[in-house]
This record gives C-alpha cells, sequence and structure tokens, in this order.
C-alpha cells in the first residue's frame, strides 16, 4: 500500500490542523498505523500509533491530550487531529504503516515497511 500524507501548513500557537494520510494500491485492513515527525537536526519521533484492532491506540507523551489518531475506513484514510499547537510541535509529519506491529517496537522507524512522503508543520510562537 502506498501512503499519501498531507493537510500540513503554518500556524499560530494554540492553533488546530488535522492530517490525513491516504492509501492508494490497497486499504488500511490489516495494517497498524502510525505517525511520526523529524524536527530540523533531530532524529524521527514516534507521535501516535493505531494497531490493526483500532482500539489498541498509543500517544507519545509530549503530545497525549492534544492529538488524536483516528481513522475513516470509507475513505480510506487516517488522521492526525492536533489541538494547542505549541512551536515545538513544528517538523515534519509522516504516517507509517506495518503489518506486523508489536507495542515494544511501535517507536522504532524500522518496525515500518510503508511510509508516507511527509508534510510540513510550522508552528509560530
Amino acid at each position: 500500500v502506498q501512503l499519501q500524507a498531507s493537510g500540513g501548513g503554518l500556524v499560530q500557537a494554540g492553533d488546530s490542523l488535522r492530517l490525513s494520510c491516504a492509501a492508494s494500491g490497497g486499504t488500511f485492513s490489516g495494517y497498524s498505523v502510525s505517525w511520526f515527525r523529524q524536527a530540523p537536526g533531530k532524529d524521527r519521533e514516534f507521535v501516535a500509533a493505531m494497531f490493526r484492532s483500532r482500539s489498541n491506540i498509543y500517544y507519545a507523551d509530549s503530545v497525549k491530550g492534544r492529538f488524536t489518531i483516528s481513522m475513516n475506513n470509507a475513505k480510506n484514510t487516517v488522521y492526525l487531529n492536533m489541538d494547542s499547537l505549541k512551536p515545538e510541535d513544528t517538523a515534519v509529519y509522516y504516517c507509517a504503516a506495518s503489518t506486523s506491529l508489536i507495542m515494544s517496537t511501535i517507536r522504532s522507524v524500522n518496525a515500518y515497511r510503508n511510509w508516507g512522503q511527509g508534510t510540513q508543520v510550522t508552528v509560530s510562537s
């Protein structure tokens, strides 16, 4: 399955933004889907994960309570709703998918075979 991330932009601190990750060439059925982000000069870091069960969802501590991952099966799209954005949320955001994700590896980029191209989120203070 190919992934296409979109929805990034320039916003002010405190604003909200919704990122989308659309699948093509297949569906998200059977895939766990996660969001990562990478700020300039830093490693790519885990943001949120939704397991295949769809009921098991996990967030990085830095975004817990502000970000929400969800899926629209009819649109074959995974979303990342981001509220109360902070300047430190500025990064390129990537969606990733895996058919064999396990809890101990959700934060590892090597656990995911499928990646979207990234979408830039910039939060000004």
